[in-house]
């Protein structure tokens, strides 16, 4: 791994010190977890608005996939 400098401000250096305490974790560990799924939250919401952005390109059409309603199981019968 390698060393990284960050500044941050020191309400949220107190905030993360209670938290990696409480989890039994390292400040690194808890930041590179956190810098992971912040990560990963930008990517789904891009390729969210990639889906979306597809379907206002080219709408699901009227009965589209009306073939498939027989297929769907919602546990009420």
């Amino acid at each position: 791994m390698r060393p990284v400098q960050m500044t941050l401000d020191e309400d949220l250096v107190r905030t993360v010190d209670r938290v990696v305490r409480d989890l039994h974790t390292t400040r690194s560990a808890f930041a590179r977890n956190a810098l992971y799924r912040a990560i990963e939250s930008i990517r789904t919401a891009k390729l969210e608005d990639k889906h979306r952005q597809g379907y206002l390109r080219k709408p699901v059409g009227a009965g589209e996939f009306d073939v498939w309603e027989r297929e769907q199981k919602w546990g009420d019968a």
